[in-house]
């Protein structure tokens, strides 16, 4: 079976969507902060009444970079080149000597979804065409986080998801698809019931997880632990830094299976996170090595048992232009 996607050319241009940026937490009142997206860098930033922004990076007076020593004060930005203050829409509004000139600083647009910092991107600039969504209930943030940069495009770490032939392989994990991918517009929707292929004797320990994609930025699984009374979640979060990069993050929470409120609270659940994501990461890099080698097929020839990857190439056409 043959697999036509668009775009058709090996090196992929930035997909359009939401993408992880900061922690809410890196992101205190007062703090400014440098972040790449899309090959340019986004410069954020918290006000005092706890609102958050992203902007372009360079002051429009003498182009100091605001990440660069630049500093909050009330709810203005203020670079560190000449102390020129830039109130949250953007236009100058002080400087240490005299009157503001007519200047804008742009910004992106951002969310902040369980305690994470997204920014959208769009490769002709236009706004949001769907909203990013919260992915696990009220209350439940990441309290463990790793994160590594992949030599590849985005667009290849979450296909990896779909890709279960792999799975055994090189995971030596067992699966049984439970749900096949459905699409629902820029979300992706799927069930498998995973376990431990080795030893024999932990083949028994299954679980099933609950995988949503959100555009090519955000993957994230949901796995209930019914026995122990816990539900752990693990997002795995790609940010396109420059052509043919990607900034990996993997994130992981832990909450009671009746009330997610303590997630960020209980040493139980901090733990079981933290655990989660050491064994996560474990497998993560053993596709790092694959990636970093791979190279992108733009029409793949896919077999029996790859129908989920043909599934997902077709759904990722809609973040890319048409072609």
């Amino acid at each position: 079976m043959t697999v036509e996607v668009d775009p058709s050319d090996r090196e992929l241009p930035y997909p359009s969507g939401w993408f992880f940026l900061a922690l809410s937490r890196e992101l205190a009142p007062g703090r400014v902060l440098t972040r790449r997206l899309a090959g340019a860098d986004v410069v954020l930033y918290r006000t005092d009444d706890g609102t958050p922004y992203a902007v372009h990076p360079y002051c429009p007076h003498l182009g100091a970079h605001f990440g660069a020593g630049g500093t909050v004060e009330g709810l203005n930005l203020v670079c560190p080149f000449h102390h020129f203050a830039f109130a949250p829409d953007g236009t100058c509004v002080a400087t240490p000597d005299g009157r503001p000139p007519r200047a804008r600083v742009e910004h992106h647009t951002i969310r902040e979804r369980n305690g994470m910092v997204f920014g959208w991107y769009a490769p002709d600039g236009t706004g949001p065409t769907w909203e990013a969504p919260e992915t696990a209930p009220g209350g439940v943030v990441p309290t463990a986080l790793w994160s590594i940069e992949v030599h590849a495009p985005a667009q290849e770490l979450p296909e990896n998801a779909c890709d279960y032939r792999h799975l055994p392989v090189v995971h030596r994990v067992t699966l049984r698809e439970l749900d096949p991918p459905k699409a629902e517009g820029p979300y992706l929707r799927y069930r498998l019931r995973l376990g431990p292929a080795r030893p024999a004797a932990l083949r028994r320990f299954q679980v099933d997880h609950s995988f949503l994609m959100a555009g090519l930025g955000c993957l994230r699984v949901e796995a209930p632990l019914p026995r122990l009374g816990l539900v752990t979640y693990l997002w795995a979060l790609h940010t396109p830094t420059a052509s043919g990069r990607t900034l990996l993050t993997v994130a992981s929470a832990c909450s009671g299976s009746r009330s997610p409120r303590p997630a960020s609270t209980s040493p139980l659940h901090r733990a079981v996170a933290h655990g989660l994501l050491l064994g996560a990461t474990r497998k993560v890099l053993q596709d790092v090595t694959i990636w970093n080698a791979k190279r992108y097929e733009p029409r793949p020839r896919l077999t029996t048992g790859d129908e989920a990857i043909g599934l997902y190439r077709h759904w990722v056409r809609q973040f890319y232009p048409p072609p």
